[in-house]
């Protein structure tokens, strides 16, 4: 889908600064700095479980850095991080996500959030929930989701206590209730009638929708689960934001969204599009070190990145300052888009 557009110059005065018509560039110092624009991105929901504790831990690390935001996933956390740091930076999570199965979720857990995301569904599996499968459930991750281990994790595939707006809006009201500080999120899949729904769910309350597409999808779920299950998010946050606005909701609401984004055009398409925040799953994996097995369910993984065997968890070469410098970099390419090329005008896009 996202192949498929294209940025279309517009001669306006902002672009004809030097009579040049709709090439003409603007100074960088018009433009939102590097550190406000890291802080609007956020790692995706990657489970304790369906990651590696030293990736799980090294994503935390870097986003707390950057003033961003990770995602704990729905697998819980060991409450241990939420009060240790590392030469200053938090360990503890930002993003403290709840499902259908609720593993790991309880009042230490809310209270330690900055954002607790409520998951009816997920882009790249709609209609499926969370699955762990049991060998990967080793103690400490059955200590943390308050399971056994050896045993398989499956989430129901709807949010089970979810069957109307009304019963969302309790669920906001609820953990407004135990966190009054937090921002709620609602996590909805992008698909055709999708806007209608986030509506529903900005007159629930929430604080935030994010609009998942159905690329992607990591650590634990079978290919079966992920491929050809879902619509791209552009489609989805189109819709999103075409319905809010005419609804006057758009304005009560922070949208983000996610779906294989990993480059400047990606971020400044969905920023087109309505978004206010960019989900990032697969790149800063792949700045840790994975190299795409595709055998995240398996627990084989080669670079201890997805894997709860010791032994190959000792492959693990990942650092957060290499997540810190990939979103930097990308920030600053955000900034200067696109990249400059000899014999071609050098736009600047204004955020």
């Amino acid at each position: 889908m996202r192949d498929f557009l294209r940025f279309k110059k517009v001669n306006t005065p902002l672009h004809d600064r030097e009579g040049q018509g709709g090439g003409s560039s603007i100074s960088l110092d018009e433009v939102e700095p590097v550190e406000s624009i890291v802080r609007h991105f956020v790692t995706g929901a990657m489970s304790f479980g369906a990651l590696s504790i030293e990736a799980h831990e090294a994503l935390a690390l870097a986003m707390n850095k950057l003033g961003a935001r990770s995602n704990t996933g729905e697998g819980g956390e060991d409450n241990a991080r939420y009060h240790t740091e590392v030469d200053g930076v938090s360990l503890s999570s930002k993003t403290k996500q709840i499902a259908s199965g609720r593993f790991g979720v309880t009042a230490e857990y809310l209270v330690n959030a900055e954002e607790i995301q409520i998951k009816v569904a997920q882009g790249a599996k709609p209609g499926e929930g969370g699955q762990l499968p049991g060998f990967k459930v080793n103690d400490i991750i059955a200590k943390t989701r308050n399971a056994i281990p050896g045993i398989s994790l499956i989430s129901p595939p709807p949010h089970h206590d979810i069957y109307s707006i009304e019963d969302l809006a309790q669920l906001i009201f609820d953990l407004k209730n135990i966190n009054p500080t937090a921002a709620v999120s609602v996590k909805l899949v992008a698909e055709s009638g999708v806007g209608t729904i986030a509506a529903g769910v900005a007159k629930a309350k929430a604080d935030l929708i994010v609009i998942s597409g159905a690329e992607g999808g990591t650590g634990a779920s079978p290919a079966s689960s992920m491929r050809f299950a879902g619509i791209s998010p552009e489609i989805g946050l189109a819709e999103t934001q075409q319905t809010l606005v005419m609804n006057g909701l758009r304005n009560q609401v922070r949208l983000q969204t996610d779906g294989q984004l990993k480059t400047a055009k990606d971020v400044i398409i969905m920023a087109m599009l309505g978004a206010d925040e960019f989900s990032f799953g697969t790149l800063p994996l792949i700045v840790l070190g994975c190299v795409m097995m595709r055998k995240c369910n398996t627990n084989t993984c080669p670079m201890g990145v997805a894997t709860q065997n010791p032994e190959l968890r000792k492959h693990f070469e990942g650092r957060a300052e290499y997540v810190v410098n990939y979103f930097t970099f990308l920030a600053q390419q955000v900034r200067e888009y696109p990249p400059p090329k000899e014999g071609m005008l050098r736009y600047i896009i204004p955020l």
